[in-house]
């Protein structure tokens, strides 16, 4: 089994910052991807970031020059630099991970964490 461990989340004012991180823990052989989805009252949830095994990111249109995914050097934790936030940024952040048992691939999900950003 593999828990999706979040943090970071919280209130800021738009023009803020902050910094998300997400860490992945149990029988882990090799991950395929791990990102980061939002979803905000009475929306869809959607990708803002994901980093895939290679290193290769993707980013929404709404995020990309203002967030940066990264992953730390056990390659089992991400971190998202959210910059210039604004309040359409408001949203539940959900951390998700694609993790390789041999040849299967299961996809988690973290417990999400809330950003709120004030105008």
């Amino acid at each position: 089994q593999v828990q999706l461990v979040e943090s970071g989340g919280g209130l800021v004012q738009a023009g803020g910052s902050l910094r998300l991180s997400c860490a992945a823990s149990g029988s882990i052989s090799s991950i395929n991807y791990m990102g980061w989805y939002r979803q905000a009252p009475g929306k869809q949830r959607e990708l803002v970031a994901r980093i895939l095994r290679a290193g290769n990111t993707n980013y929404a249109d709404s995020v990309r020059g203002r967030f940066t995914i990264s992953r730390g050097n056990a390659k089992n934790t991400v971190y998202l630099q959210m910059n210039t936030l604004n309040p359409e940024d408001t949203a539940v952040y959900y951390c998700n991970a694609d993790v390789l048992f041999g040849m299967r691939a299961t996809n988690y999900w973290g417990q999400g964490t809330q950003v709120t950003v004030s105008s």
